[in-house]
């Protein structure tokens, strides 16, 4: 006879299920000229300082255009978001 252990565990939300907020909004830029972990950092502090942005991620494509989705609740000044990626060094691509 086997008996069973009830240890009592919940599952965990992995980093990747908990790295978005579920905003209303996700709007996807392309932006050229990051090739690192700093770039990255960079483009998601400006981004993250424009009223009503709650989260910013990035996927990077080091020398090519990497996608960022800029999470809101509400639209985000096109305009804005542009002069963000160029505060931040970079240049944002026509998709």
């Amino acid at each position: 006879m086997t008996e069973r252990i009830q240890l009592g565990l919940t599952d965990v939300p992995t980093p990747a299920a908990s790295a978005a907020p579920a905003s209303a909004i996700n709007e996807e830029i392309l932006v050229a000229g990051m090739t690192c972990g700093h770039c990255v950092a960079s483009v998601r502090e400006e981004l993250s300082e424009i009223e009503g942005v709650e989260a910013v991620s990035v996927e990077l494509v080091a020398g090519g255009s990497s996608r960022v989705t800029v999470h809101s609740a509400q639209p985000v000044d096109d305009d804005a978001l542009t002069a963000a990626v160029e505060e931040a060094g970079y240049t944002r691509v026509s998709a």
